[in-house]
């Protein structure tokens, strides 16, 4: 392969300057989300196993009769 290398490119340096510095950022930014999506995830299924944890008392209504 002749003629210079990617990094000597417009199109490399473009790249390495640009590109890859954003998609750093973005990876991180996505990363934090994520971390903060579990946490929600994760209080949210402590807060059903608390609640399921106590008996279910069965529903009835008031004034109807059973045959």
């Amino acid at each position: 392969m002749s003629g210079p290398a990617f990094f000597q490119t417009y199109m490399g340096q473009r790249f390495y300057e640009t590109t890859m510095p954003q998609l750093v950022r973005q990876l991180g930014r996505l990363n934090d989300n994520v971390e903060r999506l579990v946490a929600v995830a994760e209080q949210l299924a402590g807060q059903k196993e608390a609640s399921s944890a106590e008996p279910a008392r069965p529903t009835t209504t008031a004034g109807t009769e059973e045959p």
